[in-house]
């Protein structure tokens, strides 16, 4: 993988880590609950975010949320 496919990866990963903690840090959760978030980017330059593990309450509430968004939206 060329070096600049690997750097875009890691910064769009890295820009969708940011998005979620910030969505999260809007709905209250404490930075504690994700703070095993972390970018990272595939032996082929694939951007993902790794979650680690999150409390179950705070699943549910990012669940909740999720499920208002959907019933709103329609």
């Amino acid at each position: 993988m060329e070096m600049q496919v690997w750097r875009d990866g890691r910064t769009r990963a890295t820009d969708a880590a940011e998005s979620l903690r910030a969505a999260l840090a809007a709905l209250g959760i404490s930075e504690s609950a994700w703070s095993g978030m972390r970018p990272t980017v595939t032996f082929n330059g694939l951007p993902y975010v790794h979650l680690g593990m999150i409390p179950a309450d705070v699943v549910e509430q990012i669940a909740e949320v999720l499920r208002v968004t959907k019933t709103s939206a329609h």
